[in-house]
């Protein structure tokens, strides 16, 4: 039976060793929407600076920048990204350094697909448990925690109508608001205020230009929603 991909969940594969990447590059897409791969420490720490993975999977021995020092590198700014380590047998040293540096979990290699799928499917639980997020699309999302809404890691800056809209749109996705509903929200304090419709098109009009397409759904002749992917 096929499975609906993870779309809301990244994962960064740090491997060097080319068979076993590209396997596990082919068996992580079987589950996530979106899968990033790196051949050294050094690019998948680049990888991690530019897209900001949910989770990352990563041997623990690599050239340039090894996988212990990548972790520690992550850790010093970012204690939230959670690491799975990839170990062999012989380098029980690094792991219980690695262990120090908040690891979610750890896998012994030769890699068991079972135990790799139960790790990850308990850490995307786990993550979306302690996230409170909605996903307009891939990199696109609001943090119900901050109000606000954000691209990757950097905020869409709104002003505060714009933001006040998009709160009242994320409240209830995929319910469509009517230009009534919105206008009555945002000048819910303001019992003189009259109704307009045009204001309320006008700020939509200029929210909508400063967020990239099909964020806000216009439905004909009933208002505007979001919906969450």
């Amino acid at each position: 039976m096929k499975t609906d991909k993870i779309k809301d969940i990244s994962i960064l594969l740090a491997e060097d060793e080319t068979e076993l990447r590209e396997m596990l590059y082919e068996y992580l897409q079987l589950f996530f929407h979106r899968v990033y791969t790196a051949a050294c420490g050094d690019e998948a720490y680049d990888i991690y600076k530019q897209k900001k993975p949910n989770i990352i999977l990563t041997d623990i021995n690599m050239p340039n920048l090894d996988g212990l020092e990548m972790i520690a590198k992550i850790r010093a700014q970012d204690k939230d990204t959670k690491i799975i380590v990839m170990s062999a047998h012989s380098e029980q040293e690094k792991l219980l350094k690695a262990i120090k540096l908040h690891l979610e979990s750890y896998l012994i290699k030769p890699i068991k697909t079972d135990a790799l799928k139960n790790i990850l499917f308990e850490t995307v639980d786990l993550i979306r448990k302690t996230t409170n997020r909605i996903y307009v699309s891939d990199t696109i999302y609001w943090d119900n925690n901050t109000d606000r809404l954000w691209q990757n890691s950097k905020e869409i800056k709104l002003r505060k109508m714009e933001n006040l809209l998009l709160k009242l749109l994320f409240s209830q996705p995929s319910h469509c608001f009517s230009t009534k509903d919105i206008f009555e929200y945002l000048h819910q304090d303001k019992e003189e205020k009259e109704f307009s419709t045009h204001s309320t098109t006008s700020l939509m009009k200029r929210i909508r230009a400063k967020l990239p397409y099909d964020v806000i759904h216009n439905v004909y002749g009933s208002g505007y929603k979001v919906i969450p992917i």
